[in-house]
């Protein structure tokens, strides 16, 4: 028997060009009021290229925030402190 508020299990699937990843060493936010955008970009001067786009919600996109904050502080915690990396040189745009 099934029970009402039991969480259901969710089976995701993943391709092969998904799973190999995208290197990215650039990232370009913006956002709408219902969506926010994430442009990832690989640079290597003089040229560059968009690897990703995500769009997400606001709500989604305040707990991807919230994700990514405590695995930079988990990593810390064992390997020691990230230094920033510097942005690539001669963007036109802003990066973080």
């Amino acid at each position: 028997m099934d029970q009402p508020n039991a969480p259901q299990e969710i089976k995701i699937k993943i391709t092969d060009e998904i799973l190999a990843g995208k290197y990215s060493n650039l990232m370009q936010i913006s956002h709408t009021k219902d969506e926010f955008i994430l442009d990832f970009f690989n640079i290597v001067p003089p040229q560059g290229i968009a690897t990703a786009r995500i769009i997400t919600s606001p709500g989604h996109m305040k707990r991807i925030l919230k994700a990514l904050q405590e695995n930079i502080e988990r990593y810390e915690k064992n390997f020691g402190p990230v230094n920033e990396a510097e942005p690539p040189k001669g963007i036109p745009f802003p990066s973080i």
